[in-house]
């Protein structure tokens, strides 16, 4: 069953189409949007994150609500697309234009012709006249999402005009460094996947912002990040300054101040920075440097400041917490390492060959499962690198294998980053899988191959293990089957993976497996 919000009355007023979601179901964040709605790769998928997490920096220097759109469904006969409004960011600097939640509106180019126009023309698009939406006048504009050589979505700026505005130095440099974002964003160079920005943690438009031109001259800086100097040291104005120098100058390491001083000068000559923290007289500052480059010119840099003092004192009872979270999956994995240990040691003085097959396999799956909790102990946010931990798992897989010697094993694409409840099951089917073929799929001291293949998108994570072995018995059903490897992978995928799992034959010789696993938000 699905419902609309709104009359219809209200939804014209309003220049928008249905609103569709399921009742019981509203699916609300970025990725399960694209996930649900679109065939986006995971390379888009990725890069549209990208834009969604430095937005708000977008949104309160353009004093206007930010929408993400994406095209869906099949083109009408004209050739044009509906729009999936699929994640809102609204300004803290400014009243907003949409009081409502869009996300999750759906409209069509005569509602809004704008986004088509974005699309076509790959280029900024803005409205002639303003309109009226749910009674406050709204001027909206168009950019055009660009990745690679393609428009994969448009974000729509639309711009509260009921609180007049007066013009000042403030408002006129951010609008101007929103303009030259935004114009980055329609040209493909902002934002950037590498270096990882940490945009959650970077200091934002309020915190205190600083325009230099072109020769790193401060032409600009907000009251807060005339604070943030005065609290290292800096009585004076900053305008009129070099900053890089004068910032190197106040900061008390002098690796900090290399460092600070040097990602100032890159991000003029158009290098993306990772933030940084760094100390001067007690006081403890963040900074960010961003490059401007509209249409490839260099048109300076924005420095993003904040004054963190306060906060670091705060955050040192959290990094106890977190420190200690990966100490307990530190003594995890010592402990399952132990147990592997033991299970090896007994392995060696079994006689029976089938307890002793046993038991290996008991080994694998042990140190299988410590190595997801190794990972875990290094990680900061509870997610494992799964490439990292195949590609250590395969080799302990080859030694352990009856098979002969002669059988290669390797992986191809990358499986990504996935979150820790995802990590130990797929982690354990995978090796499961790849043993599986490693001992049934070859004769004793036949050679061959084993292949794991991933593939991910936004919305699903493909794995296929594929050999070139003497294939399935012709009476083989993988429901029916007996062997505990097997049986253990039905489990984790029907239960834990919420996936599905089939057995087949390849067209030439071998067999493979191939699994799927759904990436959306997890009930």
């Amino acid at each position: 069953m699905f419902v609309v919000s709104g009359t219809a009355s209200s939804r014209r007023r309003a220049g928008l189409s249905l609103r569709v979601r399921s009742e019981g179901l509203i699916v609300s964040t970025l990725s399960d949007l694209l996930a649900e709605h679109t065939g986006l790769s995971g390379t888009t998928a990725d890069h549209l994150q990208l834009v969604v997490a430095e937005w708000q920096l977008l949104s309160d220097l353009s004093f206007a609500d930010f929408l993400l759109w994406v095209p869906v469904g099949e083109e009408d006969p004209a050739g044009d697309n509906r729009f999936l409004c699929v994640a809102q960011a609204r300004p803290t600097t400014a009243p907003t234009a949409h009081s409502e939640d869009l996300v999750g509106t759906e409209v069509t180019p005569p509602d809004h012709p704008q986004l088509r126009r974005a699309v076509r023309e790959k280029r900024i698009c803005r409205e002639e006249d303003p309109r009226w939406h749910m009674g406050v006048p709204v001027r909206r504009e168009t950019i055009p999402v660009r990745l690679e050589n393609s428009v994969v979505a448009v974000l729509s700026r639309d711009t509260n005009l009921a609180v007049p505005r007066v013009p000042s130095p403030l408002e006129i440099s951010y609008l101007g460094s929103a303009a030259d974002l935004c114009q980055m964003i329609a040209d493909g160079s902002f934002p950037t996947a590498e270096p990882s920005p940490d945009v959650h943690t970077s200091p934002r438009v309020g915190d205190g912002l600083i325009r230099l031109d072109s020769a790193g001259t401060v032409v600009f800086a907000s009251p807060n990040a005339l604070s943030a100097y005065h609290r290292m040291g800096h009585a004076a104005d900053l305008v009129g300054g070099q900053l890089a120098p004068l910032t190197r100058s106040l900061l008390s390491d002098p690796f900090d101040a290399d460092e600070v001083s040097q990602r100032i000068r890159q991000a003029l000559d158009g290098q993306p920075g990772m933030r940084i923290e760094a100390e001067a007289r007690g006081a403890t500052v963040l900074f960010r440097a961003l490059p401007l480059q509209p249409r490839g010119q260099a048109a300076g840099a924005l420095v993003l400041v904040r004054d963190v003092t306060e906060v670091k004192r705060r955050d040192r009872a959290l990094l106890s917490k977190d420190a200690t979270i990966r100490e307990i999956h530190h003594r995890v994995k010592n402990n399952l390492q132990t147990v592997a240990a033991l299970l090896r040691l007994q392995s060696r003085r079994t006689g029976n060959n089938t307890a002793k097959q046993a038991l290996d396999e008991s080994v694998r799956r042990v140190t299988s499962i410590a190595l997801v909790h190794e990972t875990l102990s290094m990680s900061v946010d509870e997610r494992v690198d799964l490439d990292d931990v195949v590609d250590r798992v395969i080799p302990m897989m080859s030694d352990l294998a009856s098979a002969g010697a002669g059988v290669n094993v390797r992986r191809q694409g990358r499986f990504g980053v996935v979150a820790a409840e995802l990590a130990t099951p797929l982690v354990m089917v995978l090796t499961e899988l790849v043993q599986n073929a490693l001992e049934h799929a070859f004769a004793e001291g036949e050679g061959g191959e084993v292949v794991v293949q991933a593939e991910r998108s936004a919305r699903w994570l493909d794995a296929v293990i594929s050999d070139d072995g003497q294939g399935l018995p012709k009476d083989f059903s993988l429901e029916h089957a007996e062997r505990l490897g097997l049986q253990i992978v039905r489990t984790l995928v029907e239960s834990e993976l919420r996936g599905s799992l089939s057995l087949r034959g390849r067209d030439q010789r071998g067999t493979e497996a191939v699994l799927r696993v759904p990436l959306k938000y997890r009930r």
